[in-house]
């Protein structure tokens, strides 16, 4: 199990196994989750949201905005 130790100004140093397995480097973000209350994961942070491009496929067939609006009444039960 890796583990750090908090500085007196808050700060930790991750661990080699812990940056090589994020694939984190000098300068890259991280992000703490709270999964439960009081636990947390972190998380790499580095990744651009271009880099999502291509990851959702297209429909197979166009949807207008009437459509759209018909399905968000019908799924949404008009709540707000």
């Amino acid at each position: 199990m890796a583990t750090s130790v908090l500085t007196s100004k808050g700060q930790i140093t991750i661990p080699k196994q812990v940056r090589e397995a994020l694939g984190v480097e000098t300068g890259d973000r991280v992000e703490f989750v709270e999964v439960e209350k009081g636990v947390f994961s972190m998380v790499a942070a580095t990744r651009d949201i271009r880099a999502l491009k291509g990851s959702v496929p297209k429909p197979s067939k166009p949807v207008s905005t009437d459509e759209m609006k018909r399905a968000i009444a019908r799924i949404g039960g008009g709540r707000r």
